[in-house]
């Protein structure tokens, strides 16, 4: 793992750890705000529903239907450093390429849970607390997601990762996994599923994690949901030294909600012109896609750019200059890596 900072823990996965369709639970990455806390007891479902309810991961298994999901997790930060090169951001992680990662979870539908506790109408966000305390807030680690978001069959209330008990690093004994959304939403250590009428108040949803355009510091901004389509190369490593002849370039691309990557291109002369990648695997939604191509490599110094393609016609922008904001946040412009031939 590449540690940023150890109190609070975050780490993010090296390229070497995100070459399979699954990540390893101990090379998944890892984003916190604060200590480790004890794993929570039981959660809440409280707010704008019928019934209020008290749940452990024992009632969770025996009450509710186990579902598995894989599903990739992204944090909003991930590839921040191609950021950083342009203007500094001060106070924020240096985060690589390697924010991100895919696993299979199983747990239960928060939906169903929802149904279980009576939604009412006039719900219209679910917020999902833990039990982290965020240091830069003062206040549990939180968020919320729009109530169809919540109310789609994927949010899982996950207890196992891989087919293991969830570690403690990853939010033992429960959490929640919001597919396609910025991994912020997937709250660790869950204690309490709320349902009000606006979006939680947390200073994670309200304040953090929100788009802050470059020409308007002060302003609000736009909180972050669905993942935008992003990409990155993992084979070969930047600054690698590689033998001419055929080269191997082997990356990920992912884009958020429901959408399906089903193109990526490479290029070796700066985008003006392109080669089709071969897309590994079978398309679904929720996660990434691997991607594979083979170069012809020539003595000198070299550098491979690619970009994918989502299924609502989305692309990555070429430039992180036209990208940066105070936060790092967002950046899906192309990926790029430079390698010595010979």
């Amino acid at each position: 793992m590449i540690v940023h900072s150890r109190d609070p823990l975050n780490a993010e996965t090296p390229r070497s750890g995100l070459t399979s369709v699954l990540t390893a639970t101990g090379a998944f990455y890892v984003r916190n705000h604060g200590p480790i806390p004890g794993p929570p007891a039981s959660f809440r479902v409280g707010g704008l529903v019928e019934r209020e309810l008290e749940l452990t991961v024992a009632d969770l298994r025996a009450g509710f239907e186990a579902r598995e999901l894989v599903a990739t997790l992204q944090c909003a930060g991930n590839r921040r450093a191609g950021l950083m090169a342009v203007r500094d951001i001060p106070g924020e992680t240096a985060w690589g390429p390697g924010a991100t990662g895919t696993a299979l979870w199983r747990g239960a539908a928060l939906a169903d849970v929802l149904a279980a506790a009576g939604l009412r109408e006039e719900a219209a966000h679910v917020e999902l607390v833990g039990a982290e305390p965020a240091e830069e807030s003062g206040e549990p680690f939180g968020g919320s997601i729009p109530r169809a978001k919540a109310l789609g069959g994927e949010v899982l209330l996950a207890w196992e990762m891989n087919g293991e008990p969830l570690t403690a690093e990853h939010g033992a004994p429960l959490r929640a996994i919001v597919p396609g959304y910025i991994g912020a939403r997937s709250v660790k250590w869950l204690t309490h599923v709320n349902a009000f009428a606006e979006p939680s108040r947390n200073h994670f949803q309200a304040v953090a994690y929100r788009l802050i355009p470059a020409d308007d510091p002060d302003g609000d901004g736009v909180a972050l949901g669905a993942v935008a389509v992003n990409a990155d190369i993992i084979v070969p490593e930047d600054g690698a030294r590689v033998a001419a002849g055929e080269l191997e370039v082997l990356g990920y691309a992912f884009a958020g909600d429901d959408r399906l990557i089903v193109r990526v291109d490479v290029s070796t002369d700066g985008g003006r012109h392109w080669r089709e990648a071969d897309l590994l695997g079978d398309p679904a939604p929720w996660a990434w896609r691997q991607w594979r191509t083979v170069l012809d490599a020539r003595p000198g110094p070299l550098e491979i750019v690619a970009r994918a393609w989502d299924s609502a016609a989305a692309t990555q922008p070429e430039d992180p200059a036209s990208l940066w904001n105070p936060k790092g946040y967002v950046n899906n412009s192309w990926a790029r890596v430079e390698v010595q031939v010979g």
